[in-house]
């Protein structure tokens, strides 16, 4: 872990919508070490309000790193990124595109959107604890986060 990121807590926001998925992100994830550092939303609402820390969220801490599936409920992760991405008290905060979507669409507009990588979840459980654990290696214990 970089000196930066070894004397702090993590606090990471996960917003996806499948529980499956959020099972296996969380249990991936340093298996268990990083388990209280995550918040997770289900839906696109539910992730501005936090980010802009509204409501029942006023209170709670800004996230050090996103996790951000495309495809949710009442508004899409193209939202959530864009949203983001513009608002300057937010745009800092690392973005990682976690989809099931292969669309070259997606990707490319991820990436206009300033996403900080696009990542396809794999359908294999191993290659998606693989890809996971590289999450967590190269975002917690390499980079220095804001």
């Amino acid at each position: 872990m970089t000196e930066s990121n070894k004397n702090k807590s993590v606090n990471i926001l996960l917003i996806e919508d499948n529980p499956g998925d959020v099972t296996l992100i969380k249990q991936a994830f340093g298996e268990g070490k990083y388990l209280d550092s995550f918040i997770v939303l289900t839906d696109g609402e539910s992730a501005i309000s936090f980010l802009r820390k509204e409501g029942q969220y006023i209170t709670t801490p800004r996230p050090d790193l996103i996790l951000l599936d495309l495809n949710m409920p009442r508004k899409d992760g193209r939202d959530v990124l864009a949203e983001v991405k513009t608002n300057p008290a937010l745009k800092h905060i690392p973005v990682i595109i976690l989809t099931s979507s292969e669309s070259q669409q997606d990707i490319t507009h991820a990436y206009n959107m300033q996403a900080n990588c696009y990542i396809t979840k794999p359908f294999d459980l191993n290659q998606y604890f693989k890809v996971v654990k590289l999450i967590e290696d190269f975002w917690l214990k390499t980079v220095k986060l804001p």
